[in-house]
């Protein structure tokens, strides 16, 4: 038995067969339009040609309405028989919803007060094929609106306002990193190495030159390179790739902004996170105090400053110094956190790793910083990139900004010094043999530019998508991604 949907596309089908036979192109290349919806509403008493997308029909006899809806928004176009030709007027009942017009006329106002278009002459621009989901079924769930954003943009408003607002607080930033003088460049999204964070890879293949390939996980290398250039302040927005798996804050595609200053530290980094944070929103939403999912966040600065350890001791009651390793294992495996505790990874040869244990026993802190913070101080072995702090070597000059219980970027001090990247990098290595698929690859190109020099500078992460979440109160990545990665569904051929 035939599906409604195909019954409904075969009626279709039917019509565009009979549009044919009448000698009328249904798909023409040009088409008269010129205003757009909200221009016309504004020239009463005005010939007009406007264009756009039927979403409604009503009327019989010798008087039918369609609204036409153009990006700028909707308007009435009248139909009256005795306005067109009989062919003209008889050609309505081959439209459906969905279809395009164009259509030229005089702009007036109906006696309910409608600002309508009496049309003279209208043409169709594009017969559509499948109904639109409120004429049969509607989208059945988030799913279905994920895999079919087309419509769920068309059917649903507020969805498109928040990939406008997102496209809003992109320039926002771009304007805020532009005025301070950074300068907007680009880093190869295919690498011969990946690195910059520590991630798995996705594999491609050059075929004529014969080797593997890797989707950028991170910017950070390339433009680390840049400053050994010459270049002082450099920035880059774009798509970053990690192979690992999906929830309500990550997609394997995802946008970030990284950006480098010479001459900078992690302080001087921190201090422009909350500046950049503070002007988007004020920018884009005119507040800095904003409402998310129920919780009410203030963006103004200055932001809560804490270091890792003390947030541990304030939010958990867990003070790591006074711990052995022991007692950090029996913490970890009462919280039930997962921690790679096995011979292949921390066995006699690798050795316990204290910091990664007490980074893994923040996870309980983190749900608990709703408000905007600047975590400090982190575990040598979270970072290989980082610079040490001179008054501890076991830690690092690193911090991580927390809002709503997320880590929405990383930033710290970079290390410029080639010959402890290097001993970091074959720590790094070790770590992948024993079995760490997210170990940082070594990078003797990259070790080979800091032979040459790199000032002191601070770098800077922001998760983009987490961003535009936070300022567009939506609850999942998927909702500020225009199209996110899915599962692909097997499709039937037309």
């Amino acid at each position: 038995m035939q599906q409604p949907l195909e019954q409904y596309r075969q009626i279709r089908l039917n019509k565009l067969k009979k549009i044919k036979t009448l000698g009328v192109n249904p798909y023409p290349a040009r088409c008269q339009r010129r205003e757009t919806v909200f221009e016309a509403k504004r020239k009463l008493g005005e010939k007009v040609a406007v264009a756009g997308r039927l979403m409604a029909l009503r009327g019989h006899g010798k008087l039918k309405f369609i609204d036409l809806i153009d990006e700028t928004g909707k308007i009435q176009l009248v139909f009256k028989s005795d306005k067109l030709k009989k062919a003209q007027f008889d050609f309505l009942s081959l439209l459906d919803l969905g279809d395009f017009l164009a259509a030229q006329g005089e702009v007036f106002k109906t006696k309910t007060g409608e600002i309508s278009v009496l049309v003279k002459d209208y043409q169709l621009l594009t017969k559509t094929l499948r109904p639109l989901p409120s004429s049969w079924y509607g989208l059945k769930d988030k799913e279905e609106r994920y895999r079919k954003r087309y419509l769920d943009l068309l059917m649903n408003p507020e969805v498109k306002k928040v990939f406008e607002k997102r496209s809003q607080i992109i320039k926002a930033v771009r304007e805020f990193l532009d005025a301070r003088g950074f300068l907007e460049v680009e880093t190869p999204t295919l690498q011969p190495l990946y690195g910059g964070a520590n991630a798995r890879p996705f594999i491609t293949h050059h075929h004529a030159l014969d080797f593997n390939l890797y989707l950028k996980i991170s910017d950070e290398l390339y433009l680390k390179r840049l400053i050994v250039g010459g270049f002082e302040k450099v920035y880059e927005i774009d798509k970053d790739f990690r192979n690992e798996g999906m929830d309500k804050r990550h997609n394997p595609e995802f946008t970030m902004m990284e950006c480098y200053w010479a001459y900078a530290d992690y302080q001087t980094m921190m201090k422009l996170t909350e500046e950049l944070y503070e002007f988007v929103a004020q920018k884009v939403l005119g507040k800095t105090k904003i409402t998310y999912q129920g919780k009410t966040i203030d963006l103004r600065i200055p932001w809560q400053r804490i270091t890792m350890t003390a947030a541990l001791k304030k939010y958990a009651g867990i003070e790591v110094e006074k711990l052995s390793d022991e007692q950090l294992k029996r913490l970890l495996k009462e919280h039930k956190l997962k921690y790679e505790d096995n011979p292949q990874l921390t066995g006699v040869s690798a050795g316990f790793k204290r910091g990664i244990a007490i980074a893994t026993l923040f996870e309980l802190v983190e749900p608990k910083l709703i408000q905007p913070t600047f975590v400090t101080d982190f575990p040598k072995e979270t970072c290989s990139l980082s610079k040490q702090k001179e008054d501890n070597s076991l830690l690092i000059e690193r911090f991580e900004p927390y809002i709503n219980g997320w880590e929405v970027g990383n930033a710290y001090s970079e290390l410029n010094n080639p010959l402890v990247q290097k001993e970091f990098f074959e720590e790094q290595v070790k770590a992948r043999k024993a079995g760490d698929e997210e170990a940082h690859p070594l990078d003797i190109d990259y070790l080979e530019a800091l032979e040459y020099g790199m000032p002191p500078t601070g770098g800077l992460g922001l998760g983009i998508d987490r961003m535009v979440m936070l300022l567009t109160n939506q609850p999942s990545i998927r909702d500020v991604i225009l199209f996110p990665t899915m599962r692909p569904e097997e499709k039937q051929c037309l």
